[in-house]
């Protein structure tokens, strides 16, 4: 169970209670102003993420090896978008969970991240496609 989905309406409405009773009124006024302030710079926040994800091809990220590096488990789904710049090309099912999401590099590495309840459980690097296209010349030997 995600505590947290009815911990913080909890804590909001104590301290509202907790402002009344200090200070009436006013202290509710005070307090309700504290928390639209807090709610606008988490809605600002997503608001800028997606806005720079929408001009990025979905799936696409600079450095799947870059990302890789960066990611830490618990991470929300959010800011893994934030650090790509970009949103994942879903490879789970629409609703279902574990949700399975895919980033692309230009060389065709692939980070694949795995999301329980909306936090990173699991991500896996994927370097197959890494394998030169041409062949490189032997050291000595003519060039191409």
């Amino acid at each position: 169970m995600q505590i947290k989905k009815y911990l913080i309406p909890l804590g909001c409405a104590a301290l509202l209670v907790v402002a009344h009773r200090a200070s009436g009124w006013p202290g509710v006024a005070a307090v309700s102003g504290g928390l639209l302030m807090w709610l606008l710079l988490h809605f600002t926040r997503l608001m800028t993420v997606l806005k720079r994800a929408a001009h990025r091809p979905i799936g696409h990220v600079d450095s799947a090896v870059m990302l890789n590096a960066k990611l830490k488990p618990g991470a929300t789904l959010m800011h893994v978008i934030a650090m790509t710049r970009a949103l994942g090309q879903r490879m789970s099912v629409e609703g279902a969970e574990p949700e399975v999401y895919r980033w692309t590099d230009n060389g065709l590495s692939t980070v694949e991240a795995e999301f329980q309840l909306g936090k990173l459980v699991r991500w896996r690097l994927d370097r197959s496609a890494d394998t030169p296209s041409t062949p490189t010349p032997e050291p000595g030997g003519p060039a191409p």
